[in-house]
């Protein structure tokens, strides 16, 4: 009997020194005999590849537009024309945050200048003038490049530059004369306009190169923007002096909502 305990009792040692023995040996194995599994999920290389895939997205927007006509001459005054501004707009989303945007936009326009004139009748006592009310329908075809930097959650800061093709469909001068026979007659010899008419008729170009900077912020489907377009060629066609020249420049500020 004691015998038989003696046997069971070194069994029973054996089996723990062997336990502990193997124990000891797994807790000292290397770290890089561990797989990660997670490492090699192939399910990590397709969320890659659904956040750059890309896709257009379509707004539309609507906002305030300002342009300024400088001339550098008699024959136009410089005049603010104020308006709104509303169209479509087809953004293709790239990768690394980059897009590019197009569409179309109308813009109406209205401002109003007074022009100067020395009165023939008195050139050395008053002067007069022209009352210019002018009224303009735009067309506007953007090509823009966008960098998009996100901020938090659905919160993105974004940039863009690029060119744009500013066509002006009209641009109504309803004139408002305050001259004298005398003053108006001068005018005229000078071809100078002295009734209403439309500046797009043979004056101006329809055709107005502009190159746009601007950016803002975006949350979700919603985006606010503002803009500065630069006017980059003369819109004068027919020259009624030699140096006359006139340029459009313009900013906006716009509210935008993607669908």
């Amino acid at each position: 009997m004691q015998a038989n305990m003696k046997k069971i009792c070194c069994i029973i040692a054996i089996l723990a020194v062997s336990v502990v023995t193997l124990w000891a040996d797994d807790t000292k194995k290397p770290a890089y005999q561990i797989a990660d599994n997670t490492f090699f999920d192939p399910t990590r290389k397709v969320e890659k590849e659904q956040r750059y895939q890309f896709n257009v997205d379509y707004r539309l927007e609507v906002g305030y537009a300002q342009d300024q006509q400088r001339s550098r001459n008699l024959t136009y005054p410089d005049m603010y024309l104020h308006g709104v501004r509303l169209g479509a707009t087809f953004t293709f989303n790239l990768p690394i945050h980059f897009s590019l945007q197009t569409g179309v936009f109308y813009t109406l326009l209205y401002g109003r200048q007074q022009q100067h004139w020395r009165s023939q009748d008195a050139p050395t006592v008053q002067e007069e003038y022209i009352q210019h009310r002018v009224l303009a329908h735009n067309l506007t075809i953007p090509v823009r490049c966008f960098y998009t930097i996100p901020l938090w959650k659905q919160l993105n800061l974004f940039f863009y530059t690029g060119p744009q093709l500013h066509i002006g469909l009209a641009q109504n001068d309803y004139l408002q004369n305050h001259l004298s026979p005398k003053t108006e007659a001068w005018l005229q010899t000078q071809n100078i306009p002295t009734e209403p008419y439309d500046r797009m008729d043979s004056e101006l170009m329809r055709a107005n190169i502009q190159w746009g900077l601007g950016g803002g912020l975006e949350w979700d489907r919603y985006r606010l923007q503002a803009g500065y377009d630069f006017g980059l060629n003369n819109l004068v066609r027919t020259k009624l002096v030699a140096n006359q020249q006139m340029w459009e420049w313009g900013w906006y500020v716009s509210f935008g909502y993607r669908f």
